[in-house]
């Protein structure tokens, strides 16, 4: 039987979108069973579940400046240890703008500036249009 004849569940996208994280994770969990259990996409499966993962930790902390450690572990279902060591990972790579206090056991979210990044991108782009300039005139001058 072919994955796509099985019946997927809904569920994750109403949990997700509910903001019912433990659900959502729940969810997650049986739609990880369905991937892996085909042959095409089973390779695809940790990325997908991180990618999901990422998307619902980045929802829940768009809505906070900062929150606990205990909340967040709570409100997905899991222990603080197992949030703790994903978080960490996923801010590390960059996945999520935020940083962990372990001592007051708190999560902080920096959101970008995004005027201050667009400004850097220019400042950047000037300086290699300056600098490929600069090469020009010293080949034209010789």
């Amino acid at each position: 039987k072919q994955w796509y004849q099985r019946r997927v569940p809904l569920r994750p996208g109403y949990s997700l979108y509910n903001a019912q994280y433990a659900d959502f994770f729940e969810a997650l969990g049986e739609i990880e069973g369905f991937l892996k259990s085909d042959s095409i996409l089973a390779p695809h499966t940790n990325y997908y579940v991180r990618e999901m993962r990422i998307r619902s930790y980045a929802q829940l902390l768009e809505s906070y400046s900062s929150l606990t450690v205990n909340y967040m572990a709570n409100s997905f279902g899991v222990s603080e240890k197992f949030i703790d060591r994903e978080l960490s990972r996923f801010i590390t790579t960059g996945a999520l703008n935020a940083k962990i206090d372990k001592v007051g056991g708190i999560i902080q979210t920096n959101r970008p500036d995004k005027k201050n990044w667009q400004y850097q991108a220019v400042i950047k782009q000037g300086d290699l249009l300056l600098n490929r300039i600069q090469k020009l005139s010293r080949v034209i001058t010789i």
